[in-house]
């Protein structure tokens, strides 16, 4: 049932009165007229369909006449609009779709949607806060919350561009900056995951518009003229339901690691309900296989499975490991043990916590033991760590840490796209923080000491590896980046 909406003050209702005359004026106008913008929003509708999955369950607050929503192809779509004349528009292109006419500061609804967009909204509302607040009431700890906004830098020229004709007209905006925004969503409990701007040509020009919107727009310092800013976020997990016990399933890659083995067995932490012991042996010569059975004989109270691997690589052993664990909790421990096993409680409670859906270390903050990590590699550590923060729009200090966490539904998800980012990937860290960012997951890392190999020889080819990795971090711009 709608929600019976609270009147808003004298001068908040007058202000919504005169918006909805408005809006019904040019939903009205705007069938028999084109405007500029009609570029804009279709790259605005790009940008969307490359954050919102298919299928998913879209509300969209401010929806208009419903071409953005209609876009995203969702499983169940909501769209709300104050303007009885856009709702009614909406109705008659998009009958499979759902449209209310509805305050958003009032929302008539009830149950929680995936994705959650505010596209160009927020600077024509009474009261972002409570607007914020209200949406907050339909997210749960999943939910999405994707908004755009045009950047105060543009205010002179869109006032131009409607008074000459060019652009629909608006009433006077609220322009807010980035920073306002972010604080009115930490008001309502809501965090930022990431922002980032779009959009240096809204004109139709050929091959000039694509080239600004797709390239020039991510290098600096051109992203600080962008048209509109984006932002995505999600709701506070101080104020969600901390999960249970989930399980938790270890997966160690072993390759000549044989020295090592007794050691996993008697240092590898107990978390959540049940902690569950894979082991992907990899073409070892050392005797790696035996060793693994030996312990697992030795040690008949640890849940634990040994698997031989078909493929080669890392990548590869991680993603059978994946496979044939059950845990609600995927785990990678390197059998190097040059991450300390006892650290893997800190990676579950980021999770168990919903204060990060991807957890992995970060090595180069605390002193490393002596020969831990040759110079060569922490250049290129560093390097690829600079590269993936400005790739991903998120904070990454060290990409190639093999000690990750995150949830079994969220790599099904993951892998159900790995082709999207190519297979060059060695060692498969780069594709799943690819496909971290792509899913909106909140990335964080924990700081962790770094050992010195007690055992056997690395796997790592430098230079060979290397050049691999930086063609996955080349091909992935074209498919994260410059989209």
């Amino acid at each position: 049932m709608p929600k019976k909406e609270q009147p808003l003050d004298r001068a908040g209702s007058d202000y919504a009165r005169g918006r909805r005359a408005h809006w019904d004026a040019i939903a009205r106008r705007s069938e028999s007229r084109s405007h500029w913008g009609g570029y804009y929003h279709r790259r605005v509708r790009q940008i969307y369909g490359f954050m919102v999955p298919r299928d998913a369950r879209v509300l969209e607050i401010g929806c208009g006449t419903g071409e953005l929503l209609a876009s995203l192809q969702p499983s169940l779509g909501v769209g709300v609009d104050f303007s009885g004349e856009m709702i009614r528009r909406a109705k008659k292109r998009h009958p499979r779709l759902v449209f209310l006419q509805c305050d958003a500061h009032f929302l008539c609804l009830k149950g929680s949607f995936d994705v959650i967009i505010l596209s160009d909204v927020i600077n024509d509302l009474w009261d972002v806060q409570t607007a914020f607040q209200e949406i907050r009431r339909l997210a749960t700890p999943r939910t999405r919350i994707l908004l755009n906004t045009y950047s105060r830098l543009w205010e002179i020229p869109l006032h131009a561009a409607r008074r000459l004709g060019l652009a629909k007209p608006l009433l006077p905006q609220n322009w807010l900056t980035v920073e306002d925004i972010q604080g009115l969503m930490d008001l309502s409990d809501c965090e930022v995951i990431r922002r980032w701007g779009e959009i240096l040509c809204p004109l139709p020009i050929p091959l000039l518009a694509s080239f600004c919107n797709k390239v020039v727009v991510r290098i600096w310092p051109f992203h600080y003229l962008a048209l509109t800013n984006f932002l995505i976020a999600r709701p506070r997990p101080g104020h969600m339901e901390v999960s249970a016990e989930p399980s938790v399933s270890v997966v160690v890659p072993a390759r000549n690691e044989a020295g090592n083995i007794p050691e996993i067995f008697y240092r590898l932490p107990k978390m959540g309900s049940r902690t569950e012991l894979i082991f992907v042996e990899g073409h070892s010569e050392d005797g790696t296989y035996e060793a693994i059975e030996r312990e697992m004989e030795r040690h008949p109270e640890i849940p634990c499975l040994l698997v031989k691997q078909v493929g080669e690589g890392k990548g590869d052993a991680v993603r059978l490991g994946f496979e044939k664990a059950r845990g609600e909790i995927l785990m990678i421990l390197d059998a190097d043990l040059t991450v300390a096993p006892e650290d893997l409680p800190r990676f579950y409670e980021v999770l168990r916590s919903r204060k990060g859906e991807f957890v992995q270390g970060v090595r180069l903050v605390y002193p490393m033991e002596k020969e831990a990590m040759r110079f060569l590699n922490l250049v290129g550590n560093k390097f690829f760590s600079w590269t993936f923060t400005w790739l991903l729009g998120q904070s990454i200090r060290d990409t190639l840490c093999g000690t990750k966490a995150l949830w079994r539904s969220d790599y099904e998800k993951i892998q159900l796209n790995r082709s999207y980012f190519g297979d060059f990937d060695p060692f498969g860290d780069f594709n799943l923080l690819f496909g971290a960012a792509k899913l909106n997951l909140k990335i964080v890392e924990i700081p962790i000491r770094y050992g010195q190999r007690k055992y056997g020889r690395t796997n790592i080819l430098r230079w060979r590896h290397g050049w691999l990795l930086f063609r996955t971090v080349l091909f992935a711009l074209s498919r994260l980046k410059f989209v």
